[in-house]
C-alpha cells in the first residue's frame, strides 16, 4: 500500500528583521495551509503544519529531506505553501529562465529560490510522485513585476524591498546558485513533479478574508471530495473560477506518466 507525506506551508507575514523592516502582513494564508491540511489527512496523508513563524528555510528543508528518505516508488509527497511569492534577478545561473529571473517562495526567515525546490524534490526516489500546489504571485513555474491590486491584497514582495534585498544578499544568492547548479550537473535528472500554481510568472495571486483567491476556488472545485477528474481536469475547473489576471498554471518536470496525471488529485 502507498505512502502519503504532506507538507503544508502558510505564512501570514515575515520577519521583518530579515527583510529590512518589511512584515507582509496577509490574512488567509494560514487559512490555506489548515485548509489543505484537512483535504490531505481525509485522503490518508501522514501531514506536517508550518504556520508563519515556523515557515523557515531549516524547517521546511527538513520537513522534505525526512520526507525524501521515507518515501519510495509509488508513494506522494503533497506540498503546499500559501505566501508571498518573489522574482530575483537571475544573472549567473544557467539560462534556464526565460525571463531571467528566479522565482521565490518568501518564506518567514528569507527567499527560497525556485531551484532550492527542485533541489529538495531531486533528493526523492525516482517514481515518487510529487504534487505542489502554490497559492502565491509568481508561481507558474516555481515553483512583470507587479504594480499592484488597488487594495494591496496582492501576495507578492514589493518591487522596492525586492530589489534592496537582492542587493543585500546578492553575494550569497550568488554562491547559492553555483551550489545548486552543481549538484543539479551531478544528479543529472529532473523529479517527476506536477506544480499547480496560484498564478503564471508574470502575475499576482489575491489575498482573501478567509482564503487566499486560487485556495478558495481550489476548495470549491474539490468540494469536500466530490470532485472527480485528473490534475488537467483540476486545473481547468480551477482556472475557470478565476478572473483572467490570475490565471493558474499546470507545470510538469521530469516525465510524470499518464497514469499520474490522470489521477484523481490527493490519491495515495
Amino acid at each position: 500500500m502507498a505512502t502519503g507525506l504532506s507538507l503544508h506551508v502558510g505564512l501570514n507575514e515575515v520577519d521583518p528583521d530579515r527583510y529590512e523592516g518589511w512584515a507582509g502582513t496577509l490574512i488567509a494564508c494560514e487559512n490555506d495551509a489548515r485548509d489543505m491540511e484537512l483535504i490531505a489527512r481525509t485522503a490518508g496523508f501522514e501531514t506536517t503544519v508550518l504556520l508563519t513563524p515556523d515557515g523557515t528555510v531549516a524547517n521546511v528543508t527538513d520537513v522534505l529531506g525526512k520526507a525524501a528518505t521515507r518515501l519510495g516508488p509509488g508513494d506522494i509527497l503533497l506540498f503546499t505553501y500559501s505566501g508571498h511569492g518573489g522574482q530575483i534577478p537571475d544573472e549567473t545561473g544557467p539560462d534556464d529562465e526565460p525571463d531571467r529571473l528566479d522565482e521565490t517562495l518568501v518564506l518567514y526567515d528569507r527567499q527560497f529560490l525556485d531551484d532550492e525546490v527542485q533541489q529538495a524534490f531531486r533528493a526523492f526516489a525516482d517514481d515518487v510522485r510529487i504534487v505542489s500546489l502554490l497559492d502565491c504571485c509568481h508561481s507558474g513555474s516555481s515553483i512583470e513585476i507587479p504594480g499592484g491590486a488597488d487594495d494591496d491584497r496582492g501576495r507578492y514582495l514589493p518591487e522596492p524591498q525586492q530589489r534592496q534585498l537582492y542587493e543585500r544578499d546578492r553575494s550569497f544568492l550568488t554562491e547559492l546558485r553555483r551550489s545548486l547548479a552543481e549538484d543539479a550537473t551531478a544528479d543529472g535528472t529532473d523529479p517527476d513533479a506536477l506544480l499547480v500554481s496560484a498564478c503564471q510568472d508574470n502575475q499576482t495571486a489575491a489575498d482573501g478574508d478567509v482564503n487566499g483567491a486560487f485556495t478558495e476556488a481550489l476548495l470549491q472545485v474539490w468540494d469536500a471530495g466530490a470532485f472527480q477528474g485528473g490534475y488537467r481536469d483540476f486545473h481547468r475547473a480551477i482556472q475557470r473560477r478565476l478572473p483572467p489576471t490570475q490565471s493558474p498554471n499546470l507545470y510538469l518536470t521530469g516525465s510524470p506518466g499518464p497514469d499520474f496525471v490522470n489521477q484523481r488529485p490527493f490519491t495515495v
